[in-house]
């Protein structure tokens, strides 16, 4: 096992060098003539930006200070969102260079310089030959240029407008979802879904005002906060989470635990969430007016002894009754299936986040984002409020959603 470690990590060592010295080469390499100051500078740039991001990363998940952690997160996390679209846009250069390069030019053209003619020769006549492609040493140069300042335009273009998606705050999506045995009393009722803020570092407590101000902007019946609140401690990140306290709905709000609560102190935040005004639901069940209203723990709490336990949480419930589980990955669907479940509200994947992790994150979930059926049972997956790592969001915009339940009595 500890081989396989070690090579599968000197793979990935090695295609991440690979990716940077070409990324350096393209940019930096190929765009000037001579080595000097400006490939020196580039080199610094690309292994500062890795620093920088193992840095905070590190800082992170050892609960290095917060001053440290805040330090190194913009430039860190900014710094792997940015090398993801440099590679991405570098790629797609490779398109285009070819044909620049082939561009038909006339000899005489700038690129080409004219051969010299003596004094006294006699002029020569102009050449009749059809446009050529030129493709010496000075338009090569040309050519990287070009490519390499639009590929640089691109990447910095696209992080900048992921990066005020998310913070200028998650957008409402509103879903309607049938359920069998809902009543006719309880059509048209509305649970706002909040999951993955992730506060921390970066996105504090402005951005947490925000995200109470939008769920309590849609008046909800309910609100359920299904995971990966916080990256950090109580200590650190209570501030933060203080204006959950003023969220606001009829029937309250509930909380189940997401994978990052167990990096951040899970028993603790449990506490403060309760302190707060929430109502955690730790593999229990409540029962609401017209349905039950369950939750698990995430999978991650089992390196804990405090893993989802659904027999717990469903097993000796009614169940005529319509059930809605809070669960924080997708990938719980399977159990909720086996308990009879109506309707599980998840999160985790945050829709990939980062276009194209869609594609890796549909690797490892069921659904990624939106509403799917599995046999009796229905998934709706929130893409998140907030982001981890980066904050930063492309093809993957943030939302809380409204779920509104139908009753097919009405």
């Amino acid at each position: 096992m500890v081989i396989v470690f070690a090579l599968v990590a000197l793979l990935v060592l090695a295609v991440l060098v690979s990716a940077n010295w070409y990324v350096w080469r393209r940019l930096f390499r190929d765009t000037t003539e001579t080595p000097g100051r400006t490939r020196r500078l580039g080199a610094a740039l690309i292994a500062g930006g890795w620093a920088a991001a193992l840095g905070a990363l590190v800082a992170e998940r050892t609960g290095a200070p917060f001053w440290l952690q805040r330090v190194l997160a913009w430039p860190g996390f900014l710094w792997l969102a940015l090398s993801v679209y440099l590679l991405l846009a570098v790629l797609a250069g490779e398109l285009l260079r070819p044909l620049l390069l082939r561009l038909p030019l006339r000899r005489g053209a700038a690129v080409a310089r004219p051969e010299p003619v003596p004094a006294g020769a006699p002029a020569q006549p102009a050449d009749p030959s059809p446009p050529l492609p030129v493709t010496d040493p000075s338009r090569r140069l040309v050519v990287s240029r070009f490519v390499a300042g639009a590929a640089a335009a691109a990447a910095v273009g696209t992080v900048g407008y992921g990066t005020y998606g998310v913070l200028r705050g998650p957008s409402v999506k509103r879903v309607t979802v049938p359920l069998a045995k809902l009543p006719r009393a309880a059509h048209g009722y509305r649970i706002a879904v909040v999951s993955d803020i992730h506060l921390g570092p970066i996105l504090g407590r402005g951005f947490a005002q925000k995200v109470v101000d939008t769920v309590n902007a849609t008046q909800p019946d309910l609100i359920a906060v299904v995971g990966d609140l916080v990256d950090g401690s109580v200590k650190d990140l209570g501030p933060a989470a203080a204006p959950l306290a003023r969220l606001r709905a009829r029937h309250g709000a509930y909380f189940v635990t997401g994978n990052h609560e167990y990096f951040s102190g899970a028993e603790q935040w449990v506490e403060e969430v309760r302190r707060l005004g929430l109502h955690p639901l730790e593999n229990a069940r409540t029962e609401m007016p017209w349905f039950d209203l369950a939750g698990v723990n995430d999978i991650q709490g089992e390196s804990e002894g405090h893993g989802p336990d659904f027999a717990r949480a469903l097993g000796d419930r009614d169940t005529t009754r319509a059930c809605v589980l809070l669960a924080h990955q997708p990938v719980q669907i399977h159990e909720a299936v086996r308990h009879g479940v109506d309707l599980q509200l998840s999160g985790h994947t945050h829709g990939g986040q980062l276009w194209p992790g869609n594609l890796v994150a549909a690797a490892a979930n069921p659904t990624v984002a939106g509403l799917e059926r599995y046999g009796d049972t229905q998934l709706y997956v929130s893409r998140g409020a907030g982001a981890w790592g980066p904050p930063t969001r492309v093809g993957a915009p943030s939302d809380i959603t409204v779920v509104e339940l139908a009753s097919r009595q009405a």
